[in-house]
Formats: structure tokens, sequence, C-alpha cells
């Protein structure tokens, strides 16, 4: 599916004043845009306070949780909304980053129903609306008694206000009434604001809103965009119950916490008046389990608890000359005018004390960090040096082995670093490939084998196919990496031994590879080449290498499958996942995504949605290959369920040649002796 439009004729959902709940606390506006657009009259917030309230009483049948950069407190969030939202039969979307989807059966259990994995396109977000949506219309039926009230909102048509129902009622008014009706209810004061709220969503064309006093209804929000199909003004007005706890913003504020806003003012000011900043980016490991397992209110006494540990460090190292903020989620800032090797022995000590147990919930809790150190560089700016320290600190979330890296100045960021040395793996052949075996269940013997890339890099250690492509990106060089991968896993697997002679190649093909004008022919003609014969060939497709042009890619594989190969689509159940592609696409296998695969030893709900999902790849004739599949137990349900193959731990991780050979033969001596 490309597009709504595509499908339905309109990305506009049906009815006007259709409301959408937002909740993301680091890109509410953004969100609230491409939501307008989709023709969502959104009501959008960037704080938790109150939310399970503030979506009941938005009237909208969809929220939708944004994660990303803050999995704690949109778990807790969720956990929140979860139990209204299933209450009324509406539908949950959660918005993870690509890096945290480990995270999502947490987010399932405490409610969520739709998921949707970053970086994405407009169209993916709003189609995960659109499926949401109608997720929440098949439950409406059966629940019309508990419907919230019509939604409070107007319209401008002309030089009148149209009223929605609801609001008419409410304040006793005509449902066609000029505007000055509705300023006359406002203090003086908010009517200003109220119009120049109206001349600003004009002039930028943007959603905003405004807080204001109405008599008859106490404290409100309007939330003002201009509607998709007609241009004009319209606004949905959400009531509130309260205000926010005061008390606890003064708290949080005298007791020294900085936010991501204060902290780049002050970095900005430091490196305005010529200060050699030093920025550290700290991230730390395993805080969602606790956050998860322990609630939210312990998890706030953890953070705090971290933040004053690293505080200690700074005053140690600096003095009153440094700053230290939770720029979100569970990820901080430690900034100081330094030397580099300053910051990197505070940063050592930060990641020694952060590695020491904590206290929460009655337990003792092991953390740990990563860290990634980023020097100014004359021409910075604050986002400039925050955004080399979060390259530097990905680079550390990536690598099996370091805690700490630092992108020094006058040196390229950490993940242009591996740009320039990925061309140089690439043209003396140091990337190499492993071989992950796939598995029958029903036999036990080993039937196939993805390859899949690795780089030894000399510091980093050895880094997978997912930080290649990240680094590729970066150098332009994705179709020139997917090139090389596939040729060496041919040429590797053309060589396999008499042991191997029978066993199938799955390749990943990648978005770029997907979008190139004849790709099938160059590819074909580099499996002929490798002598590799196709009748035992794969290719192996993400949803994201497909949603860009779904017709390009349905013809692609097509043309693949129609010479001899067969077609998998990878990574199902995570991200977008579209049941359009199982109708459009030629496939052979459905795979199965390993957290989903790994969830069916989790709840009840779990086992169900694994259980659809391989019923509807079967009905349509696709056999099953569940990824990650670590244990006996899992194993055991999947087969249960009719899933057909797996790959993961319980047998091997990728392997090397001489292991995938030892491991076949020993498989294929079982099943005969059994």
């Amino acid at each position: 599916m490309m597009t709504a439009a595509s499908e339905e004729g309109s990305t506009v959902p049906d009815g006007a004043l259709t409301p959408l709940f937002v909740l993301s606390f680091r890109q509410r506006d953004e969100l609230a845009a491409l939501a307008a657009r989709g023709g969502w009259q959104v009501i959008a917030a960037r704080r938790a306070d109150g939310v399970a309230e503030r979506f009941a009483a938005s009237g909208a049948s969809v929220a939708v949780v944004d994660a990303r950069g803050a999995l704690g407190d949109g778990l807790a969030a969720v956990a929140a909304l979860g139990g209204p939202a299933a209450a009324r039969g509406a539908a949950l979307l959660v918005l993870v980053s690509r890096g945290d989807t480990g995270s999502v059966a947490a987010f399932h259990d405490a409610g969520a129903t739709h998921f949707l994995s970053s970086p994405h396109s407009e169209v993916e977000f709003v189609q995960a609306l659109r499926f949401a949506a109608r997720h929440a219309e098949r439950l409406a039926a059966p629940m019309r008694e508990s419907e919230p009230a019509q939604p409070l909102g107007w319209r401008l048509e002309g030089r009148r206000l149209v009223l929605t129902p609801a609001l008419a009622a409410l304040l006793d008014l005509p449902e066609v009434v000029p505007p000055r009706r509705l300023l006359a209810l406002m203090s003086r004061a908010d009517r200003s604001v109220a119009l120049a709220t109206a001349r600003r969503l004009l002039l930028h064309r943007l959603p905003t809103a405004f807080a204001h006093d109405t008599i008859g209804m106490g404290r409100v929000v309007q939330h003002l965009q201009l509607c998709p199909a007609s241009g004009t003004p319209e606004a949905l007005i959400e009531r509130l119950a309260g205000v926010p706890d005061a008390g606890a913003v003064m708290r949080d504020a005298m007791s020294g916490v900085r936010d991501a806003a204060t902290a780049r003012r002050w970095l900005a000011r430091q490196l305005a008046e010529g200060r050699g900043q030093q920025a550290a980016l700290i991230a730390l490991n395993r805080f969602d389990i606790v956050n998860t397992a322990y609630g939210r209110v312990t998890g706030d006494t953890l953070l705090r608890a971290v933040q004053r540990r690293i505080e200690e460090v700074a005053a140690e190292a600096f003095g009153r000359g440094a700053v230290v903020a939770r720029m979100g989620g569970s990820d901080f800032l430690l900034a100081a005018d330094a030397s580099t090797a300053r910051m990197e022995a505070a940063a050592g000590r930060v990641a020694e004390a952060l590695s020491r147990p904590f206290i929460a919930g009655g337990a003792v809790v092991v953390l740990g960090c990563r860290i990634g150190i980023a020097s100014a560089e004359p021409d910075d700016d604050a986002a400039a040096l925050l955004r080399r320290a979060g390259e530097a600190l990905e680079i550390a979330r990536t690598s099996d082995t370091l805690t700490l890296y630092v992108a020094r100045a006058g040196q390229p960021g950490a993940i242009d670093t591996l740009a320039v040395d990925l061309r140089q793996a690439i043209d003396q052949g140091e990337i190499d490939i492993v071989f992950q075996p796939q598995v029958a269940v029903a036999t036990g013997a080993i039937t196939g084998a993805e390859a899949l890339a690795r780089w030894e890099h000399p510091v980093l250690g050895p880094l997978g196919a997912e930080t290649l492509f990240a680094a590729a990106a970066r150098a332009d060089l994705v179709i020139g990496l997917s090139d090389h991968i596939q040729r060496i896993a041919l040429a590797q697997a053309a060589a396999w031994p008499a042991a191997l002679a029978g066993l199938r190649l799955a390749i990943n093909l990648t978005p770029a590879d997907i979008a190139r004008p004849g790709f099938a022919d160059i590819f074909l003609d580099r499996v002929d080449s490798s002598g590799f014969a196709r009748a035992r060939l794969t290719v192996e497709v993400t949803e994201n290498g497909l949603i860009e042009d779904l017709g390009a890619a349905s013809g692609l594989l097509a043309t693949l499958r129609q010479a001899g190969c067969r077609v998998a689509i990878d990574d199902f159940g995570t991200g977008y996942s579209s049941l359009a592609y199982l109708k459009a696409l030629p496939l052979d296998y459905l795979k199965i995504d390993k957290k989903l695969a790994q969830d069916i030893t989790g709840s009840a709900r779990d086992r169900i949605v694994v259980r659809g999902v391989i019923d509807m790849a079967r009905s349509l004739g696709l056999s099953v290959i569940a990824e990650g599949v670590e244990t006996p137990e899992q194993l055991d349900l999947l087969a249960r369920e009719g899933c057909q193959y797996y790959q993961g731990f319980l047998c091997a991780g990728p392997v090397d040649v001489l292991e995938l050979e030892r491991l076949a033969t020993t498989t294929r001596q079982s099943v005969r002796a059994g």
C-alpha cells in the first residue's frame, strides 16, 4: 500500500472534526502537523500529567504515544492509557525508535494495540493512524453505550462559526453563531490571546493551541488547525480537569534538575563566549526493564539517584564549571569547559559510578551505561556539538566492547569516521559473511542459511549489518555495500562443500536495491556469474524496503520469482506491518520478527497474536520462519501453532562455513538416527 489515497482516494478520515490524541515528549508539534495534514483534528500534549483524563475528555478513538527517546515516560503513559482505551474500544499507537523495538512486548502488555518504528515517512505515519482508526471502528459497535460524548469544537464557514452539537448544547447557543458570541464568553485578555492565536494559525498554517477560561466551561484548551479539505480554521476544545502539580515542578527545579532546553541554552551561551566545551551524552543500560518491572515512581526515583551520582562526579572533576541535565527518557548530558582528557577521565568515573548497584523497589538493580563524547569545534553551535556527541554515543551503543567513544575536535563525527573506514574496508575485502542456519521444525534438519555481513573493525570490534548500512548511508555507499555483500555471499555459497549442497541461501535486498532501475537483471546476472543455483536462492525484503513504491517492488519480486528465486518478507510483526504486502507481493515465506516469536512464551494475548500471524500466512500459502528462537519452550509453542522453520541461538548464531558444515552434518545424522 503506497498511500491512503491509493486505496481509498483520500488520506482524510471520514467525518468532520475527527479527534486524535497525541502525547509526544519531544516532537509534539511535528507529529501534530503530520496528523493534521492527514485529516485529523489533533489534541496534542507534551506532558503526561493527567493523560488518561485528557484522552477520555478528548473524545478520540485513537491515541498516539511517542516513546522515541523517552521509553520510560512513554511506557508509563501507555500503562495509564491502556485501561481506558481498552474499555472504550480505542486504539493505542506507540512510536518507538528502531533500536528500541525490543521494548514492544512491554508496551503491548501495558495496553498498546499498534506500533510504528522510526525512522518512518509521513505516509507511513498516516497509514498507521488509519489502521489504528479501523481497529477502533471494528471494536466500537459492541461498545456504543460506553462511547464518550460528541466532541466539543467549531469550524469557521464564511463569517460564521459552526459549532458541534455538543458545544452548542453545553453553551446553550445555536449551532451557527458569529465569532463574537464565543469571544464574549472569555475575559478581555483571553480574547486578545485567541485573536493572536488565530492570526498565527493563518500566517504559519500549522496547528496551534491556547488555554483560557470560558463562562460555562471552566478552564479549556482550544486546539486549532486548518481543515485539510477546505483550508478554513477549525478547533477542538479540550476541557481541563485541573492544573499541573506545581509543587512537583518546583521541587524538580529547586533540586537543580536541568531539562534539555535549559542545557542547550547553557551550551549556546558557553560556545558564544568562545569557551572550549566538551559534551558527554550518557545513556543508561537496562533502565526500561527496571521501569517496567517496578513502575514509574520507582523509575523516577532511580533517575534522580543516577543524576545525583553524575552530579557528584561533575562537581569533583569540574567544580561549578559544568552542567548536568536529563535530556529525556534515561539519557543525560554532562558538559563542561574542559580539555578532552579531563572529560574522558570524568566520563570514566561516571561509568564506574553508574555500574555500582542501586536500590529500587526494595531490590538491588545494576544498570551501567554507554557514553559518547564530542569536543566543540570553532563554528559549533549547541545543536552541532550535541549531534556529534549523539553520533559518538550511537557508536558506543552498537559496539560489543566499548562503554565510551570519543569524537575529537577536528575529526569527523563517529558515523562519518566509520564511513571513511568503510570505503577502505570494502576496497581491501575486510567485510566478511557469516551464515545463520535455518532449521525445519518438524525434523530438526538444517535446510538453509541466511547470509549476514560482519566487519571486524580494528577499534570498535565486530559490527553488524545495521551499523554498516548506517555508515554506508552517510558515505553514499549503500548500493556499493549491498553489491559487495551480495557478491561475496554468492561466491562463498557457490563454493560450499558437498555437505551443504542441498541448503538454501537467503540474501537480503535493501530499499536502494529495490529502487534501482533494472536491478532484477543486474541481480540475476550476479547470481548466474557466481555459479549458485537460482532455485536454491531466497531474497529477503523488509517492510521499510517496500513502502516507497509497492508497485515497483511487486514487479521486481515477481521477476525474480519467475526466474526461479523465492521471496521472503523479513521482520514481520514490527514497524509498519501492512497486510497489503501479503496481498500484493509474490511471496513464498513470511519471517516472524524475533521479538514477536519470543513473545509466544509470554501472556495469552502474545500467543494469540503469534497464532494469528502464522494462521494468516499459512492460509495464504506461505511458509513461516520464526527468527530469534532461543529456548526449547519457544520452539515447542511455535511448533504447536504451525511454524515450519526457525533460526536462532537454540540451533546456532551466525557461523562461518566450517561450523555451518559441522552443524548440518550433525543434525542430518541426528535426523537419520531418529
